[in-house]
Order: C-alpha cells, then sequence, then structure tokens
C-alpha cells in the first residue's frame, strides 16, 4: 500500500502558514494589515509565520511607503506556488486514497 501522507509540504502543517499560501494564490499582492484581519491573527504571530515562508522561498518581501507610513506586501513566488500546488494535489491523493 502506498503511503498517503507522501508529497505533503510541513512547511504548510500550519493553518496560517496554510491561510498565508491560499490568500495569495488569488491575489496578485497582499499588506500585512490586510492579510493579518484576513486571517484574524496578531502581529507577531503573523509576522512569525511569513519569515518561515519567506525563508523557505516561498514569498517575496517589499518594503515601502504609503505617505509616511510604512507599508510592508507580500505575494507569492514561482516556487512558493508550485510548492503549494504540490502541497494541494497531495492532500487530494491522500483524500482519494482513504475512501
Amino acid at each position: 500500500m502506498k503511503n498517503p501522507i507522501t508529497g505533503l509540504n510541513k512547511v504548510f502543517e500550519s493553518r496560517i502558514r496554510l491561510g498565508v499560501m491560499s490568500v495569495l494564490m488569488v491575489n496578485d499582492e497582499i499588506n500585512f494589515n490586510d492579510l493579518k484581519q484576513l486571517l484574524e491573527v496578531t502581529d507577531g504571530n503573523l509576522a512569525t509565520h511569513l519569515v518561515t515562508l519567506e525563508d523557505n522561498g516561498y514569498i517575496k518581501v517589499h518594503k515601502g511607503f504609503v505617505g509616511k507610513k510604512t507599508n510592508t506586501t507580500y505575494a507569492i513566488t514561482k516556487a512558493g506556488e508550485k510548492a503549494f500546488t504540490d502541497h494541494i494535489a497531495a492532500l487530494e491523493n491522500m483524500i482519494k486514497g482513504v475512501k
């Protein structure tokens, strides 16, 4: 019997990182505050998960300004898109295998 959890990516086991990637798959980019509100998480919690995704090369960070206020936006990388798509496919295969 084939291992049903083959192909799952440990980076995406966190519901917050899963949420960040899901949001970025359907948005070209999103800023920190919008992402925080969407996922209903604290600044520190979100920041930690964003660093993990950035360290793995799955998201890119752009720091800029809107007027005099700092504005940090996030976008998915090609590597991130592929890794997340592969993870979702592995989840779907796992679900099919359990039926």
